[in-house]
């Protein structure tokens, strides 16, 4: 998330501008060689309207994916329809109820949880309930929790320097810094998250990651990339949304514990919660893990990951017991941080559009009505939202023609506060 919070009616400029010369700028000549009606979906076009709608649910056939292991005896999910779709949201000049946000918002796929049931649940054709869908940045805090996971086995230590683990970053630009640093995006390196800027260097990372067509000179491979990252300030300081402090953060990881993230994320999360489908996350060339965006889910298994976040990192097993996937402090450690915490929010570029709010342990909060509550965000409209008090859970999954759009996001989020409101009020 940063500043670029341009409206979806804004015109779409592409994201990638493959060399003239490649084969890549002449793919579109193509389409006529498809079955009538299906656009030709590449490298270069699936973050674009219209191909998005398409391509989020179907990204092993965008890139190389590797498996996240489900489980074998999943957690049961009951049902218990209310009918939600009518329930008020206030303050909108956009929007009056639950329904018209939903239609406005490019919604694939919406959830509501509370007291382990489903309380709604809507797919947008072709979205099904089968389906996986791209997460983007929800990616983040899910490899957050294998963080936490490692920590509370004494295999990380947050506050060690990164070269601790991966010893070539000593020489990058995150010389020095802690994972703490790269938990709580606070790193100093030189890093624009200008999703609409074909320069920027989230972009390049995506051409060198292979999320885009390479052009000349991009390195190959994402932790390539990352050696060549320079230092801009100090470490430590304003919080400011680098999606690279994650895959720095997901690199320390895997060394960490000497395991890919995919596996790391079926042993230490997926499984453990009781995840019903496998899950994917897209690899770069070099066979490493998007950990900043690449996981792909079923909307119900995001609800069983809010569960775990919302009963502060504990699941329920096969056996009905209840297990610590994420040692507790790590949940409650973010959902009450330390007061620099909030003052490096506090002074960050992205105050105005969640104001009082706070990043820490690669997940979002802003303040609710009786205590803090918990984002998991992705560009592009995916939310996992959690509030403690409440004891509610809701997921939404969507595909925003533009990766940004600050009406849309404080929009979602207020309807999720209202349908917590309606679902506690007296």
């Amino acid at each position: 998330m940063t500043s670029e919070t341009a409206d979806a009616t804004a015109p779409v400029h592409p994201y990638y501008a493959p060399e003239p010369d490649s084969a890549w700028a002449r793919v579109d000549r193509h389409d006529a060689l498809l079955p009538s009606g299906q656009p030709l979906v590449t490298l270069a076009n699936w973050q674009e309207e219209p191909h998005l709608h398409w391509s989020f649910q179907h990204m092993r056939e965008v890139m190389p994916s590797q498996v996240i292991l489900g489980h074998e005896a999943p957690l049961a999910l009951p049902e218990r329809p209310i009918e939600l779709w009518e329930v008020p949201v206030s303050g909108l000049d956009w929007a009056d109820t639950v329904d018209q946000v939903l239609t406005r918002t490019e919604t694939d796929g919406f959830l509501v949880l509370k007291d382990g049931a489903i309380l709604a649940e809507r797919y947008t054709p072709p979205m099904v309930r089968r389906r996986r869908h791209l997460v983007m940045s929800i990616s983040k805090s899910i490899v957050s929790c294998v963080a936490g996971s490692l920590a509370g086995d004494g295999l990380l230590d947050p506050e060690a320097p990164v070269e601790t683990y991966v010893p070539e970053l000593a020489a990058s630009g995150y010389a020095g810094a802690r994972v703490r640093t790269l938990l709580d995006m606070r790193s100093g390196i030189r890093f624009r998250e200008t999703y609409l800027d074909p320069e920027s260097e989230v972009r390049v990372m995506e051409r060198s990651m292979g999320w885009a067509p390479r052009n000349h000179g991009d390195p190959l491979g994402m932790y390539p990339y990352i050696l060549t990252i320079a230092p801009e300030g100090e470490h430590g300081g304003v919080f400011t949304y680098r999606s690279i402090d994650t895959d720095t953060l997901g690199w320390v990881c895997e060394r960490a514990a000497g395991v890919r993230m995919a596996d790391l994320i079926s042993d230490r999360v997926w499984q453990p919660i009781g995840a019903f489908h496998d899950a994917e996350v897209t690899a770069d060339p070099l066979g490493s893990a998007i950990h900043d965006g690449g996981v792909s889910a079923t909307l119900r298994d995001l609800g069983r990951f809010g569960m775990m976040l919302l009963q502060q990192g504990r699941a329920l097993g096969p056996d009905g017991a209840w297990r610590q996937v994420v040692p507790a402090e790590w949940i409650s450690g973010a959902l009450f941080p330390p007061a620099d915490v909030r003052d490096a929010f506090a002074r960050s570029e992205n105050e105005p559009y969640l104001p009082g709010g706070w990043y820490r342990n690669q997940f979002w909060f802003v303040p609710g009505d009786n205590g803090p509550i918990l984002l998991c965000l992705g560009i592009h409209g995916q939310m996992v939202f959690v509030e403690p008090a409440t004891g509610v859970v809701g997921v939404k999954l969507s595909s925003w023609p533009l990766p940004q759009s600050a009406q849309k996001l404080s929009g979602t989020i207020w309807m999720f506060r209202e349908i917590a409101r309606y679902l506690t009020s007296p």
